[in-house]
């Protein structure tokens, strides 16, 4: 028997598909959000046809009113899905694995592959596409080019991976690296051999709600935050007292703040210890899988408390 259907958006049609589901079994509908769609992809000119922006906006305020419970990975969408007809929204924000980066250590062979020796390492790990604004960072590179103990490593793929490749290969950057993804049960071994992490997006209202996870994974890993976007996330970096937020957009804010690091080392370490303790305080995965759990325990017991009513009824 099925007592819970779990749909998530994006991608939104899939989660309508779980809706109807829902509604065909008359179980309980759990709609996990963790992206914004469409308000994202308007907002960043991915959707420009107005018919599509319209039924796209039907569609989520449809999907939000049919969920009995809507779960989201950041506070700062609960104020959007609560305007548009959720009738109960439960937090469960991103979480990491803090017993997976505890066991990480540098094993040398980043910096050995990139001949980088004792540089300062500035990592970024993720997409590499327009919303992520690398273009701004390697504005920053370009700045710090008389520097060269400082290196910038971007791992990850995306359509703007090699304009960016390209613009730093004509910006002469010899100390920016490109390397390819790496699985996910690799990523706390690789950020063991860095000496901060990067968090960038384009500076628009929108992703001022996001919790991205290369946040949380930078944090557990126990590096300083470089963190250029705005809003729930610069809340978490502060309150951990993780790092530092530096101007969404601004190369040259980029290039101070990474310089503020490097000129103070022991800082920039002491941000980084005290981020993971923070992370690991608030963010541990298996916690939030509790969280979860109860989460759908509740729904499911209320579905069969009101079946049970129905039947004591008939």
């Amino acid at each position: 028997p099925v007592d819970l259907v779990w749909g998530t958006s994006p991608p939104i049609f899939q989660a309508v598909s779980s809706a109807w589901l829902a509604r065909w079994r008359r179980v309980p509908f759990l709609l996990e959000v963790r992206d914004l769609w469409p308000y994202f992809a308007v907002a960043t000119g991915v959707v420009r046809s107005g018919l599509l922006i319209r039924m796209s906006n039907w569609l989520e305020k449809w999907l939000y009113r049919a969920a009995d419970v809507v779960v989201v990975n950041s506070p700062g969408f609960i104020e959007h899905v609560r305007a548009r007809g959720a009738k109960r929204v439960e937090l469960v924000p991103n979480g990491v694995d803090c017993e997976a980066f505890s066991q990480a250590s540098d094993t040398g062979a980043l910096r050995e592959r990139l001949a980088i020796k004792n540089g300062f390492v500035v990592l970024y790990a993720g997409a590499h596409g327009l919303s992520n604004d690398l273009i701004t960072v390697l504005g920053a590179a370009r700045e710090l080019k008389a520097e060269p103990e400082i290196h910038f490593v971007f791992v990850g793929a995306g359509k703007e991976k090699e304009r960016l490749k390209a613009q730093a290969k004509h910006w002469g950057l010899d100390h920016v690296h490109f390397i390819d993804p790496v699985p996910k049960q690799e990523m706390p071994a690789l950020l063991a051999q860095a000496d901060a992490g990067l968090a960038i997006l384009l500076a628009i209202d929108a992703y001022k709600t996001t919790y991205p996870n290369k946040v949380f994974d930078y944090m557990a890993a126990g590096l300083p935050v470089v963190c250029a976007i705005d809003g729930v996330i610069r809340q978490v970096v502060e309150q951990g007292q993780a790092g530092i937020f530096v101007q969404p957009g601004d190369a040259h804010a980029i290039a101070e703040g990474i310089q503020s690091l490097v000129a103070d080392r022991e800082r920039a370490r002491a941000m980084g210890a005290a981020g993971r303790r923070w992370v690991c305080a608030h963010h541990d995965r298996k916690s939030l899988a509790a969280d979860l759990s109860l989460i759908i325990e509740a729904e499911t017991l209320r579905y069969h408390a009101g079946k049970r009513r129905d039947n004591a009824g008939a």
